[in-house]
Protein backbone atom coordinates (compact mmCIF):
# COMPACT_ATOMS: atom_id res chain seq x y z
CA UNK A 1 0.00 0.00 0.00
CA UNK A 2 1.43 3.86 -0.89
CA UNK A 3 1.87 5.59 2.03
CA UNK A 4 -0.81 8.54 1.81
CA UNK A 5 0.96 12.08 1.19
CA UNK A 6 -1.14 15.97 1.64
CA UNK A 7 -2.86 15.61 -1.47
CA UNK A 8 -4.30 12.05 -1.62
CA UNK A 9 -8.04 11.56 -0.91
CA UNK A 10 -9.35 10.73 2.89
CA UNK A 11 -11.92 8.59 4.13
CA UNK A 12 -14.22 11.48 6.31
CA UNK A 13 -17.07 9.60 7.49
CA UNK A 14 -19.37 6.87 6.38
CA UNK A 15 -23.09 6.38 7.29
CA UNK A 16 -24.47 3.30 8.59
CA UNK A 17 -28.34 3.14 8.38
CA UNK A 18 -29.54 0.74 4.88
CA UNK A 19 -30.85 -2.36 5.35
CA UNK A 20 -29.83 -3.22 1.76
CA UNK A 21 -27.34 -2.17 -1.30
CA UNK A 22 -26.92 1.63 -1.57
CA UNK A 23 -28.08 2.74 -5.21
CA UNK A 24 -27.55 6.32 -5.58
CA UNK A 25 -26.49 9.46 -3.75
CA UNK A 26 -26.26 13.19 -4.17
CA UNK A 27 -25.23 16.24 -2.26
CA UNK A 28 -27.24 19.41 -1.97
CA UNK A 29 -26.04 22.46 -3.07
CA UNK A 30 -23.74 23.90 0.20
CA UNK A 31 -23.33 20.12 0.90
CA UNK A 32 -25.07 20.34 3.97
CA UNK A 33 -26.95 17.07 3.25
CA UNK A 34 -26.50 14.18 1.77
CA UNK A 35 -29.33 12.40 0.19
CA UNK A 36 -28.73 8.31 -0.84
CA UNK A 37 -31.23 5.86 -1.93
CA UNK A 38 -31.58 1.98 -1.95
CA UNK A 39 -32.64 -1.45 -2.63
CA UNK A 40 -34.62 -1.60 1.23
CA UNK A 41 -36.93 1.04 -0.64
CA UNK A 42 -35.88 3.84 1.50
CA UNK A 43 -34.67 7.38 1.12
CA UNK A 44 -32.02 8.64 3.66
CA UNK A 45 -31.01 12.12 4.17
CA UNK A 46 -27.34 12.47 5.83
CA UNK A 47 -26.63 15.28 7.66
CA UNK A 48 -22.51 17.15 6.88
CA UNK A 49 -22.36 18.24 10.07
CA UNK A 50 -21.00 16.26 13.17
CA UNK A 51 -23.83 14.66 15.12
CA UNK A 52 -26.69 15.58 13.56
CA UNK A 53 -29.41 13.03 12.95
CA UNK A 54 -30.55 11.66 9.68
CA UNK A 55 -33.69 11.00 8.14
CA UNK A 56 -35.09 7.81 7.21
CA UNK A 57 -38.00 8.84 4.23
CA UNK A 58 -40.36 5.77 4.07
CA UNK A 59 -42.89 6.14 1.07
CA UNK A 60 -41.79 4.03 -2.11
CA UNK A 61 -43.43 0.44 -2.19
CA UNK A 62 -39.84 -1.33 -3.99
CA UNK A 63 -36.14 -0.49 -4.26
CA UNK A 64 -34.95 3.62 -4.54
CA UNK A 65 -32.71 3.63 -7.73
CA UNK A 66 -32.00 7.36 -7.90
CA UNK A 67 -31.85 10.45 -5.91
CA UNK A 68 -31.54 14.36 -7.11
CA UNK A 69 -31.66 17.48 -5.10
CA UNK A 70 -33.15 20.74 -6.76
CA UNK A 71 -30.84 23.97 -8.03
CA UNK A 72 -32.07 25.24 -4.53
CA UNK A 73 -32.18 22.45 -2.48
CA UNK A 74 -35.49 22.70 -1.15
CA UNK A 75 -36.49 19.70 -3.39
CA UNK A 76 -35.54 16.16 -3.33
CA UNK A 77 -36.54 14.06 -6.33
CA UNK A 78 -36.11 10.09 -5.92
CA UNK A 79 -37.18 7.64 -8.92
CA UNK A 80 -38.37 3.43 -7.73
CA UNK A 81 -38.73 0.38 -9.22
CA UNK A 82 -42.43 0.54 -7.99
CA UNK A 83 -42.43 3.26 -11.41
CA UNK A 84 -43.18 6.40 -9.51
CA UNK A 85 -41.08 9.67 -8.61
CA UNK A 86 -41.36 11.33 -5.66
CA UNK A 87 -40.60 14.88 -4.73
CA UNK A 88 -39.71 15.60 -0.91
CA UNK A 89 -39.54 18.66 1.40
CA UNK A 90 -35.77 17.36 2.88
CA UNK A 91 -36.56 18.29 6.20
CA UNK A 92 -37.78 16.80 9.69
CA UNK A 93 -41.32 16.02 8.23
CA UNK A 94 -40.49 14.49 5.43
CA UNK A 95 -43.25 15.84 3.33
CA UNK A 96 -43.75 14.34 -0.41
CA UNK A 97 -45.93 14.17 -3.48
CA UNK A 98 -45.59 11.05 -5.54
CA UNK A 99 -46.57 10.32 -9.43
CA UNK A 100 -46.66 7.43 -11.44
CA UNK A 101 -43.87 8.65 -14.24
CA UNK A 102 -43.69 5.37 -15.97
CA UNK A 103 -44.97 1.87 -16.49
CA UNK A 104 -41.82 0.02 -15.89
CA UNK A 105 -38.77 1.10 -13.05
CA UNK A 106 -37.58 4.56 -13.17
CA UNK A 107 -33.48 4.36 -13.38
CA UNK A 108 -33.04 7.70 -13.17
CA UNK A 109 -33.80 11.59 -12.28
CA UNK A 110 -32.40 14.56 -13.00
CA UNK A 111 -33.40 18.44 -12.21
CA UNK A 112 -32.52 21.02 -15.08
CA UNK A 113 -30.27 23.48 -13.88
CA UNK A 114 -32.83 26.22 -13.23
CA UNK A 115 -34.94 23.84 -11.39
CA UNK A 116 -38.35 24.33 -13.60
CA UNK A 117 -38.18 21.01 -14.88
CA UNK A 118 -36.99 17.58 -14.48
CA UNK A 119 -36.14 14.41 -16.88
CA UNK A 120 -36.60 10.67 -15.96
CA UNK A 121 -35.50 7.09 -17.54
CA UNK A 122 -36.78 3.88 -17.46
CA UNK A 123 -37.19 0.34 -18.50
CA UNK A 124 -40.40 1.20 -20.38
CA UNK A 125 -37.40 2.47 -23.08
CA UNK A 126 -38.64 6.35 -22.83
CA UNK A 127 -37.07 9.49 -21.31
CA UNK A 128 -39.69 11.96 -20.41
CA UNK A 129 -39.59 15.99 -19.20
CA UNK A 130 -41.56 16.80 -16.70
CA UNK A 131 -42.75 20.39 -15.06
CA UNK A 132 -41.40 20.54 -11.37
CA UNK A 133 -43.98 22.60 -9.57
CA UNK A 134 -46.97 20.85 -11.24
CA UNK A 135 -45.53 17.59 -12.00
CA UNK A 136 -47.11 17.75 -15.39
CA UNK A 137 -45.75 15.31 -17.75
CA UNK A 138 -44.40 17.57 -21.00
CA UNK A 139 -42.75 15.20 -23.50
CA UNK A 140 -41.54 11.80 -24.02
CA UNK A 141 -38.22 10.92 -25.77
CA UNK A 142 -38.55 7.38 -27.39
CA UNK A 143 -36.39 6.17 -30.14
CA UNK A 144 -34.64 4.05 -27.51
CA UNK A 145 -35.05 0.20 -28.23
CA UNK A 146 -34.57 -1.01 -24.34
CA UNK A 147 -34.21 -0.35 -21.30
CA UNK A 148 -32.84 3.25 -20.38
CA UNK A 149 -30.93 3.14 -17.61
CA UNK A 150 -29.40 7.51 -17.42
CA UNK A 151 -30.92 10.58 -18.93
CA UNK A 152 -29.06 13.74 -17.34
CA UNK A 153 -29.91 17.55 -19.00
CA UNK A 154 -26.63 20.02 -19.73
CA UNK A 155 -25.37 22.40 -17.95
CA UNK A 156 -27.62 25.02 -19.61
CA UNK A 157 -30.61 23.05 -20.35
CA UNK A 158 -30.63 23.16 -23.90
CA UNK A 159 -29.76 19.01 -24.52
CA UNK A 160 -30.40 15.98 -22.76
CA UNK A 161 -28.30 12.88 -22.70
CA UNK A 162 -29.60 9.14 -22.15
CA UNK A 163 -27.49 5.69 -21.62
CA UNK A 164 -29.74 2.78 -22.56
CA UNK A 165 -29.15 -1.09 -22.64
CA UNK A 166 -29.37 -0.84 -26.33
CA UNK A 167 -25.72 0.11 -25.88
CA UNK A 168 -25.78 3.77 -26.87
CA UNK A 169 -25.22 6.91 -26.23
CA UNK A 170 -28.39 9.24 -27.71
CA UNK A 171 -27.96 13.12 -27.58
CA UNK A 172 -31.37 15.36 -27.63
CA UNK A 173 -32.11 18.42 -28.55
CA UNK A 174 -34.58 19.53 -25.86
CA UNK A 175 -36.47 22.03 -27.79
CA UNK A 176 -36.85 20.39 -31.24
CA UNK A 177 -37.40 17.03 -29.24
CA UNK A 178 -35.37 15.41 -31.66
CA UNK A 179 -32.11 13.11 -30.98
CA UNK A 180 -29.04 14.92 -32.50
CA UNK A 181 -26.41 11.79 -32.52
CA UNK A 182 -26.57 8.06 -31.36
CA UNK A 183 -22.97 7.16 -30.08
CA UNK A 184 -22.55 3.59 -30.63
CA UNK A 185 -19.41 2.68 -29.35
CA UNK A 186 -20.32 0.96 -26.12
CA UNK A 187 -19.79 -2.99 -26.54
CA UNK A 188 -22.46 -3.83 -23.68
CA UNK A 189 -25.25 -2.22 -21.78
CA UNK A 190 -24.69 1.57 -21.23
CA UNK A 191 -24.68 2.41 -17.42
CA UNK A 192 -24.87 5.72 -16.73
CA UNK A 193 -23.73 9.09 -18.44
CA UNK A 194 -23.18 12.67 -17.52
CA UNK A 195 -22.23 16.51 -18.77
CA UNK A 196 -18.73 17.88 -18.57
CA UNK A 197 -19.40 21.18 -16.21
CA UNK A 198 -18.91 23.28 -19.42
CA UNK A 199 -21.21 21.48 -21.43
CA UNK A 200 -19.32 20.59 -24.58
CA UNK A 201 -18.32 16.61 -23.43
CA UNK A 202 -20.61 13.56 -22.20
CA UNK A 203 -18.45 10.86 -20.16
CA UNK A 204 -20.25 7.28 -20.54
CA UNK A 205 -19.68 4.45 -18.33
CA UNK A 206 -20.69 0.63 -19.17
CA UNK A 207 -20.78 -3.17 -18.49
CA UNK A 208 -17.85 -3.57 -20.73
CA UNK A 209 -15.83 -2.48 -17.55
CA UNK A 210 -15.34 1.03 -19.75
CA UNK A 211 -15.71 4.92 -19.85
CA UNK A 212 -15.51 6.94 -22.72
CA UNK A 213 -15.64 11.02 -23.41
CA UNK A 214 -17.26 12.24 -26.97
CA UNK A 215 -17.12 16.10 -27.84
CA UNK A 216 -20.85 17.25 -28.35
CA UNK A 217 -20.25 19.42 -30.98
CA UNK A 218 -18.07 17.34 -33.28
CA UNK A 219 -19.41 13.79 -31.64
CA UNK A 220 -16.11 12.60 -31.82
CA UNK A 221 -14.46 10.12 -29.25
CA UNK A 222 -12.01 11.85 -27.27
CA UNK A 223 -11.12 9.34 -24.88
CA UNK A 224 -11.16 5.78 -23.57
CA UNK A 225 -10.50 4.54 -20.32
CA UNK A 226 -10.28 0.79 -19.67
CA UNK A 227 -9.11 0.89 -15.80
CA UNK A 228 -11.46 -1.35 -14.49
CA UNK A 229 -11.92 -5.09 -14.40
CA UNK A 230 -15.98 -5.14 -13.91
CA UNK A 231 -18.33 -3.28 -14.99
CA UNK A 232 -18.97 0.84 -14.09
CA UNK A 233 -21.79 1.99 -12.56
CA UNK A 234 -21.50 5.34 -12.17
CA UNK A 235 -19.27 8.35 -12.61
CA UNK A 236 -19.30 12.03 -11.79
CA UNK A 237 -17.28 15.03 -13.17
CA UNK A 238 -15.40 17.18 -10.88
CA UNK A 239 -17.17 21.02 -10.94
CA UNK A 240 -13.55 21.93 -12.38
CA UNK A 241 -13.77 19.74 -15.35
CA UNK A 242 -10.15 18.56 -14.17
CA UNK A 243 -11.22 14.76 -13.02
CA UNK A 244 -13.64 12.32 -13.34
CA UNK A 245 -14.33 9.76 -10.31
CA UNK A 246 -15.85 5.81 -11.57
CA UNK A 247 -17.45 3.48 -9.19
CA UNK A 248 -16.95 0.06 -10.19
CA UNK A 249 -18.70 -3.80 -9.73
CA UNK A 250 -14.85 -4.47 -8.99
CA UNK A 251 -15.42 -2.53 -5.84
CA UNK A 252 -13.35 0.13 -6.60
CA UNK A 253 -13.32 3.90 -7.23
CA UNK A 254 -10.88 5.72 -9.55
CA UNK A 255 -10.31 9.01 -9.74
CA UNK A 256 -9.05 10.18 -13.51
CA UNK A 257 -7.11 12.73 -14.45
CA UNK A 258 -8.93 14.33 -17.67
CA UNK A 259 -6.81 16.80 -18.89
CA UNK A 260 -3.56 14.29 -18.99
CA UNK A 261 -5.92 11.27 -19.85
CA UNK A 262 -4.13 9.05 -17.00
CA UNK A 263 -4.99 7.58 -13.89
CA UNK A 264 -4.88 9.00 -10.44
CA UNK A 265 -5.82 7.05 -7.69
CA UNK A 266 -7.99 3.61 -7.09
CA UNK A 267 -9.75 3.48 -3.86
CA UNK A 268 -10.52 0.53 -2.05
CA UNK A 269 -12.96 1.26 0.64
CA UNK A 270 -16.39 -1.29 -0.21
CA UNK A 271 -16.61 -4.68 0.78
CA UNK A 272 -18.61 -5.86 -3.06
CA UNK A 273 -20.00 -3.91 -5.70
CA UNK A 274 -19.17 -0.03 -5.45
CA UNK A 275 -22.49 1.24 -6.87
CA UNK A 276 -22.95 5.14 -7.23
CA UNK A 277 -20.76 7.57 -6.81
CA UNK A 278 -20.77 11.85 -6.65
CA UNK A 279 -18.94 14.85 -6.03
CA UNK A 280 -20.36 17.45 -3.59
CA UNK A 281 -21.01 21.19 -6.30
CA UNK A 282 -18.41 22.72 -5.10
CA UNK A 283 -15.74 19.16 -5.57
CA UNK A 284 -14.40 19.65 -1.73
CA UNK A 285 -16.24 16.06 -0.97
CA UNK A 286 -17.41 13.17 -2.98
CA UNK A 287 -20.02 10.42 -2.04
CA UNK A 288 -19.95 6.42 -2.72
CA UNK A 289 -22.08 3.57 -2.18
CA UNK A 290 -22.36 0.18 -2.63
CA UNK A 291 -23.67 -3.39 -2.40
CA UNK A 292 -22.25 -3.22 1.37
CA UNK A 293 -25.25 -0.94 2.78
CA UNK A 294 -22.36 1.71 3.25
CA UNK A 295 -22.23 5.32 2.25
CA UNK A 296 -19.11 6.91 2.39
CA UNK A 297 -17.94 10.32 2.18
CA UNK A 298 -14.18 10.87 0.82
CA UNK A 299 -12.61 14.67 1.35
CA UNK A 300 -10.74 15.28 -2.24
CA UNK A 301 -8.32 16.79 -1.31
CA UNK A 302 -5.94 16.42 -4.56
CA UNK A 303 -7.79 19.65 -6.24
CA UNK A 304 -7.26 22.10 -3.60
CA UNK A 305 -4.38 24.04 -5.66
CA UNK A 306 -6.19 24.21 -9.24
CA UNK A 307 -10.24 23.92 -8.27
CA UNK A 308 -10.40 27.60 -7.53
CA UNK A 309 -8.31 29.16 -10.50
CA UNK A 310 -10.53 27.18 -12.74
CA UNK A 311 -13.66 27.48 -11.11
CA UNK A 312 -12.82 31.32 -12.17
CA UNK A 313 -13.05 30.73 -15.33
CA UNK A 314 -16.33 31.68 -17.46
CA UNK A 315 -18.21 28.27 -18.89
CA UNK A 316 -19.59 28.54 -22.36
CA UNK A 317 -22.81 26.86 -22.93
CA UNK A 318 -23.00 23.64 -24.94
CA UNK A 319 -23.48 24.19 -28.97
CA UNK A 320 -23.99 21.60 -31.52
CA UNK A 321 -22.17 23.70 -34.52
CA UNK A 322 -19.05 21.55 -35.59
CA UNK A 323 -15.83 22.58 -35.42
CA UNK A 324 -12.66 21.96 -37.00
CA UNK A 325 -10.53 21.66 -33.79
CA UNK A 326 -8.31 18.65 -32.29
CA UNK A 327 -8.07 17.02 -29.00
CA UNK A 328 -6.76 20.31 -27.47
CA UNK A 329 -10.79 21.62 -27.80
CA UNK A 330 -11.30 19.08 -24.42
CA UNK A 331 -9.44 21.78 -22.48
CA UNK A 332 -9.49 24.99 -24.43
CA UNK A 333 -11.59 26.09 -21.61
CA UNK A 334 -9.38 26.57 -18.72
CA UNK A 335 -6.03 27.53 -17.46
CA UNK A 336 -3.31 26.71 -20.52
CA UNK A 337 -0.81 24.21 -21.90
CA UNK A 338 1.30 25.91 -19.64
CA UNK A 339 -0.11 24.21 -16.68
CA UNK A 340 -0.38 21.16 -18.39
CA UNK A 341 3.10 21.29 -19.02
CA UNK A 342 3.77 22.10 -15.29
CA UNK A 343 1.46 19.10 -14.41
CA UNK A 344 2.74 16.71 -16.92
CA UNK A 345 6.24 17.44 -15.50
CA UNK A 346 5.72 16.45 -11.99
CA UNK A 347 3.89 13.57 -12.73
CA UNK A 348 6.48 11.57 -14.57
CA UNK A 349 8.64 10.89 -11.53
CA UNK A 350 7.34 7.89 -10.19
CA UNK A 351 7.67 9.35 -6.90
CA UNK A 352 5.04 11.54 -7.16
CA UNK A 353 2.34 9.38 -8.60
CA UNK A 354 -0.29 8.14 -5.82
CA UNK A 355 -1.69 5.02 -8.56
CA UNK A 356 -3.37 2.76 -5.64
CA UNK A 357 -4.50 3.94 -1.93
CA UNK A 358 -5.87 1.71 0.03
CA UNK A 359 -8.53 2.63 2.85
CA UNK A 360 -9.70 -0.27 5.04
CA UNK A 361 -13.15 0.06 6.45
CA UNK A 362 -14.26 0.52 10.32
CA UNK A 363 -15.08 -2.65 11.54
CA UNK A 364 -18.28 -3.38 13.82
CA UNK A 365 -21.43 -1.94 13.77
CA UNK A 366 -22.31 0.89 16.45
CA UNK A 367 -23.85 4.29 16.16
CA UNK A 368 -25.53 5.09 12.71
CA UNK A 369 -22.48 7.49 11.94
CA UNK A 370 -18.77 7.25 12.35
CA UNK A 371 -15.88 9.45 11.56
CA UNK A 372 -12.44 7.80 10.36
CA UNK A 373 -9.47 9.80 10.54
CA UNK A 374 -7.25 9.18 8.09
CA UNK A 375 -2.98 8.43 9.17
CA UNK A 376 -0.63 11.32 9.51
CA UNK A 377 0.99 12.62 6.14
CA UNK A 378 4.32 12.75 5.47
CA UNK A 379 5.58 15.92 3.04
CA UNK A 380 7.02 14.71 -0.49
CA UNK A 381 10.22 16.41 -0.65
CA UNK A 382 13.01 17.52 -3.78
CA UNK A 383 16.52 17.57 -3.79
CA UNK A 384 17.04 21.13 -4.25
CA UNK A 385 19.21 20.62 -7.69
CA UNK A 386 16.09 18.83 -9.10
CA UNK A 387 13.92 21.71 -8.26
CA UNK A 388 15.72 24.17 -9.59
CA UNK A 389 16.38 21.90 -12.69
CA UNK A 390 12.56 21.64 -13.25
CA UNK A 391 11.64 25.60 -12.03
CA UNK A 392 14.33 25.95 -15.79
CA UNK A 393 12.37 23.06 -17.77
CA UNK A 394 8.71 24.85 -16.70
CA UNK A 395 10.28 28.21 -17.78
CA UNK A 396 10.67 26.63 -20.92
CA UNK A 397 7.81 25.10 -21.77
CA UNK A 398 6.15 28.33 -20.46
CA UNK A 399 8.09 30.03 -23.55
CA UNK A 400 7.05 26.93 -25.78
CA UNK A 401 3.54 27.08 -24.71
CA UNK A 402 2.93 31.40 -26.40
CA UNK A 403 4.96 30.31 -29.39
CA UNK A 404 2.43 27.28 -29.59
CA UNK A 405 -1.12 29.65 -29.27
CA UNK A 406 0.09 31.47 -31.85
CA UNK A 407 0.25 28.69 -34.01
CA UNK A 408 -2.61 28.34 -36.08
CA UNK A 409 -5.51 25.97 -34.70
CA UNK A 410 -5.52 24.20 -38.24
CA UNK A 411 -1.55 23.49 -37.59
CA UNK A 412 -1.94 22.08 -34.28
CA UNK A 413 -2.21 19.07 -33.10
CA UNK A 414 -2.67 16.83 -29.46
CA UNK A 415 -2.27 13.05 -28.85
CA UNK A 416 -2.18 10.59 -25.90
CA UNK A 417 1.18 9.19 -25.18
CA UNK A 418 0.65 6.05 -23.35
CA UNK A 419 3.13 3.14 -22.79
CA UNK A 420 1.23 0.23 -24.12
CA UNK A 421 0.33 2.16 -26.92
CA UNK A 422 0.12 5.49 -29.78
CA UNK A 423 -3.27 6.32 -30.88
CA UNK A 424 -4.11 9.12 -33.44
CA UNK A 425 -5.30 12.26 -32.27
CA UNK A 426 -9.12 11.34 -33.01
CA UNK A 427 -8.91 8.66 -30.26
CA UNK A 428 -7.12 8.31 -27.42
CA UNK A 429 -7.06 4.37 -25.23
CA UNK A 430 -6.02 5.04 -22.09
CA UNK A 431 -5.19 3.36 -19.12
CA UNK A 432 -2.03 6.26 -18.46
CA UNK A 433 -0.23 8.02 -20.28
CA UNK A 434 0.47 12.27 -20.48
CA UNK A 435 -1.48 14.49 -23.21
CA UNK A 436 1.47 15.59 -25.60
CA UNK A 437 0.89 18.79 -27.62
CA UNK A 438 2.82 19.59 -30.81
Amino acid sequence: MAAPCAEDPSLERHFKGHRDAVTCVDFSIKTKQLASGSMDSCLMVWHMKPQSRAYRFTGHKDAVTCVNFSPSGQLLASGSRDKTVRLWVPNVKGESTSFRAHTATVRSVHFCSDGQSFVTASDDKTVKVWSTHRQKFLFSLSQHINWVRCAKFSPDGRLIVSASDDKTVKLWDKSSRECVHSYCEHGSFVTYVDFHPSGTCIAAAGMDNTVKVWDVRTHRLLQHYQLHSAAVNALSFHPSGSYLITASSDSTLKILDLMEGRLLYTLHGHQGPATTVAFSRTGEYFASGGSDEQVMVWKSNFDVVDHGEVMKVPRPPATLASSAGNLMEFHSYYPGCSAMARSRLTTTSASWVQPEVDFPVPSGRGRSVESVQSQPQEPVSMPQTLTSTLEHIVGQLDILTQLHQKVPASQRGCRLKAPACQMGSAVAVVTSGAWECS
